[in-house]
């Protein structure tokens, strides 16, 4: 009788078609990942089949990012108030219809327009997935389940380009989107067929003033980030678009903090846990983001591998992610050594494959692999822990908003990651070339250089500029997982007395 009820105390209680359920959910997940890279690869087919400019390509590309980060946390809400399922649905739905219009368009200006809607259903689907495994899984298996979709995260990196390249070897450039509408329809058979319904009970009305200035003070920071290295980070139209996006997310506070039922409750900061789990997201994520911006770089102008070539020599770092996490080893190893542990642990091997490629990766390709592989073990162990913090420290109820918020936090953290470790990197390296013309861009740099010795002397500021960026990278991402290690640890010994009493 007491091993039979230990035995109902350890088994887990969550959904019992928890896993298939997951399957279907990392699948979803996977289609919005992959248009996140997948673009990157058809920008010469772009240019010259539908005569698209250089902002056009810009609009093509960041159209999808930036609706998706200006939507995630009303996505996030609106899955909390009218129903997960009902809301995952909507996003599949919305995906393959912004697909179809993408891969038929017959101008540049049609194609941005699809892939703004494309963002729309991203951003449901990137808020919902999360929210729906944080349903079905009890806490004795959330830690795996959530690895497991952090490990799509990396497939998506990896797989875009790839499966770009291989489309465009066979077909026009309109299939890299079409391709997506099978594996759409099969998705949502398999929702409706499979996943439960969930929604907040407690939730009063919608915060459609809320929703609005959220969604306009996000898109307005993102694009100053994504637009800043283009235009200059002083420009009218970047300090416009920050102070817009800054003053109205202030706005957004305030009503927050005023309204009886916000969709965002700002009384979230004041858990330490959550507090801790957001430092951490937004650094792990402004390493990796930055890092990954600057590798590509390195291969091609500091190594000299081709497009393809740089491309599949970053995979090791996903294939490190997917290894670990499917064998379980963060989700063992989170129970023995606690959240914070498990979160410095693998921030700090983060940062010390970031500071391996800076060292040693300029002497080849083996240094840079050893770094990889080191990030990879590291973003493993720390980015499921790190959304598991965040959604344990939000009420189950609020899932989606939970959900959203992660996603924010990621999408500003990457953005941040590429303006701030870009800006070290060209400020470097026109330092080190103060008299070449064009020394703000190494191609520039390189055309305009006089000899072969002149461009050797370029080609070295560029990498020194590169390992500078990089160490900045690595001290950031170290000092974050200490930070959240630290402010998680007190938020634990905080609630000890509570739990005891």
């Amino acid at each position: 009788m007491t091993a039979t009820t230990a035995e109902n105390r350890t088994a887990p209680t969550g959904h019992p078609q928890r896993w298939p359920i997951l399957g279907v959910i990392c699948l979803a997940q996977l289609t919005v990942l992959l248009d996140n890279t997948v673009l990157s690869v058809a920008i010469p087919s772009l240019t010259r089949e539908l005569d698209a400019s250089s902002a056009d390509i810009q609009w093509m590309i960041n159209a999808y990012s930036l609706v998706q980060s200006g939507l995630l946390l009303t996505a996030g809400n609106a899955a909390d108030r009218y129903g997960r399922k009902r809301m995952l649905v909507a996003g599949l739905a919305l995906f393959g219809t912004g697909s179809l219009a993408a891969g038929l368009a017959q101008s540049a200006t049609q194609l941005i327009a699809a892939r703004a809607g494309m963002g729309v259903g991203g951003a449901l689907l990137m808020t919902t997935t999360l929210a729906v495994v944080v349903q079905i899984f009890d806490d004795t298996e959330r830690v795996k389940a959530i690895g497991l979709w952090s490990t799509v995260n990396s497939l998506g990196f990896a797989a875009g380009p790839l499966i770009g390249g291989i489309v465009l070897d066979h077909f026009w450039w309109g299939a890299i989107f079409l391709i997506n509408i099978p594996v759409v329809a099969i998705g949502l058979a398999a929702v409706v067929a499979l996943v439960p319904e969930s929604r907040n009970p407690r939730c009063d009305g919608p915060d459609l003033l809320g929703a609005l200035l959220s969604t306009i003070g996000m898109t307005a920071v993102v694009y100053a980030i994504i637009s800043g290295p283009g235009h200059g980070w002083i420009s009218t139209q970047v300090l416009a678009s920050a102070t817009t996006g800054v003053l109205v997310l202030g706005v957004f506070v305030l009503w927050e903090l005023r309204i009886p039922y916000p969709m965002l409750d700002m009384h979230f900061f004041r858990d330490q846990r959550f507090i801790g789990a957001v430092a951490g997201a937004i650094l792990v994520a402004f390493g990796m983001g930055g890092s990954l911006f600057l590798l590509t770089q390195h291969l091609q102008f500091v190594l000299g591998y081709g497009p393809l070539d740089a491309g599949l020599r970053t995979v090791p770092l996903a294939l490190t992610v997917v290894a670990l996490n499917l064998t379980g080893i963060g989700a063992r190893l989170l129970p023995r050594i606690g959240t914070p542990g498990t979160i410095a642990t693998g921030m700090t091997l983060v940062a010390a494959g970031l500071a391996a490629i800076a060292v040693l990766g300029g002497d080849g390709y083996g240094g840079m692999l050893l770094g990889l592989v080191v990030m990879g073990a590291g973003v493993a162990l720390s980015m499921p822990a790190m959304a598991n913090a965040i959604m344990s420290a939000i009420p189950p109820e609020e899932a989606g908003v939970g959900a959203g918020v992660n996603g924010t936090l990621a999408e500003f953290g990457n953005g941040l990651g590429v303006a701030v470790l870009g800006a070290v990197l060209n400020s470097r390296f026109a330092a080190l070339v103060p008299g070449v013309v064009g020394a703000a861009s190494l191609p520039a740099a390189l055309a305009a250089a006089d000899s072969a010795g002149e461009r050797e002397r370029v080609a070295d500021a560029f990498a020194s500029g590169l390992e500078t960026s990089q160490l900045v990278g690595a001290v950031a991402v170290l000092a974050g997982g200490l930070l959240a290690a630290l402010l998680l640890r007190r938020a634990e010994r905080a609630d000890s007395p509570k739990a005891a009493a």
